[in-house]
C-alpha cells in the first residue's frame, strides 16, 4: 500500500483532514505532520520560513523511511511540498495542492500579514480567535506574527516562480476554489501551466478554508488524480 503525507496549512491543524482519513485509508497508509509552532510544536526561536518547514516535510520522508510517497498539501502545505519537491524529488511520487497561493509579492505579503494580528481577530472575528486557541494554545498569539514574518519574507524571495516550477518533473495536480478570495485562478492556472506534468482542477462553489471544501468532492479528485478504485 503507498503512502499518503497530508499537510495543513498555515494556520492550520493536521485534525482538518480527520473527515477524509476513514476513505483514504482503504488506499494509503496514511501520514501527517503538524509543521512547527502549530498545534503543540515549539514555536523556533528563531522564526519560521518556507524552507524551514521544506526541511521538516524531508527529515519527516527521512524518520519513517517513506519512498515513492504521495503528497496532498493545503494553502501554505502544498508550496511548502512543491519547495520539497524541487530541492528533494527522490522520496516523492506526486502532490495535489488546494488553495495554494503562488502570486507573492512583497505588496501582496503586507497586504495579508496585516491580518494577521492577535488582537485585531480577538476584537473582530471572536470565534476564530476561539479556533485558534483550541488548536494551538496560547502560542497562537505568537504564531501569528512568525507567519506574517514568513509571509513577507516570501514576497521578498518567493522560491516558486515561472522558472523553478519548470524544474518539478512530478506528476502534479493544482487545485483551487471558485470563491478562494486568498487564492486567485489566474495565479493558479499560471503556476498549473509551469509545471511540465500538471493538471489543474477548479472545485466549484469552494471557499479558501479545508473546512468549507466538501469531502465528496475532494475525495473524488484525489481518487481521479492517483487512479483510485
Amino acid at each position: 500500500m503507498k503512502n499518503l503525507l497530508l499537510l495543513h496549512g498555515a494556520l492550520g491543524h493536521r485534525d482538518i483532514f480527520k473527515p477524509y482519513e476513514k476513505e483514504l485509508s482503504k488506499y494509503f497508509n496514511i501520514h501527517t505532520l503538524l509543521f512547527s509552532g502549530h498545534g503543540n510544536t515549539e514555536l523556533p526561536e528563531n522564526g519560521i520560513s518556507i524552507e524551514k518547514y521544506t526541511d521538516e516535510i524531508r527529515s519527516y520522508l527521512e524518520k519513517e523511511d517513506l519512498i515513492d510517497v504521495c503528497i496532498f498539501g493545503h494553502s501554505m502545505g502544498g508550496y511548502a511540498a512543491l519547495c520539497c519537491a524541487l530541492r528533494h524529488p527522490e522520496r516523492i511520487n506526486s502532490i495535489m495542492t488546494l488553495g495554494t497561493k503562488f502570486n507573492w509579492t512583497e505588496e501582496q505579503a503586507l497586504k495579508e500579514s496585516k491580518m494577521l494580528d492577535p488582537e485585531s481577530i480577538i476584537l473582530k472575528v471572536p470565534k476564530y480567535a476561539e479556533q485558534l486557541e483550541n488548536q494551538h494554545a496560547p502560542q497562537w498569539k505568537q504564531l501569528l506574527p512568525a507567519i506574517a514574518e514568513m509571509m513577507i519574507a516570501l514576497g521578498k524571495n518567493p522560491p516558486l516562480n515561472e522558472s523553478s516550477l519548470w524544474a518539478i518533473a512530478i506528476p502534479v495536480q493544482i487545485m483551487v476554489g471558485d470563491k478562494d478570495n486568498m487564492v486567485s485562478i489566474v495565479e493558479s492556472v499560471n503556476a498549473y501551466r509551469s509545471i511540465p506534468n500538471a493538471k489543474l482542477a477548479i472545485l466549484p462553489d469552494t471557499k479558501h478554508p479545508m473546512e468549507k471544501v466538501r469531502p465528496n468532492l475532494l475525495l473524488d479528485l484525489m481518487k481521479d488524480f492517483w487512479n483510485l478504485s
